[in-house]
């Protein structure tokens, strides 16, 4: 799956660690997910889409 995370996050001047505090998860796993390692939970999503005040799907989209 595709992300626009590091873009979005790197818009706001936030590190992978200041997203990471955001959304109560380690850093490991925001670089897992930018890199496109991991695919986030459906929890996890709703979050990000929250965070960014975004669609799901304007965030992640199918390879």
């Amino acid at each position: 799956m595709n992300n626009r995370l590091k873009v979005l996050r790197a818009e706001r001047n936030w590190s992978q660690a200041d997203l990471a505090d955001r959304l109560k998860v380690s850093r490991q796993t925001v670089n897992a997910i930018e890199t496109g390692k991991y695919d986030p939970s459906l929890p996890l999503a709703f979050q990000l889409a929250r965070l960014f005040e975004m669609r799901i799907e304007d965030i992640f989209t199918p390879e």
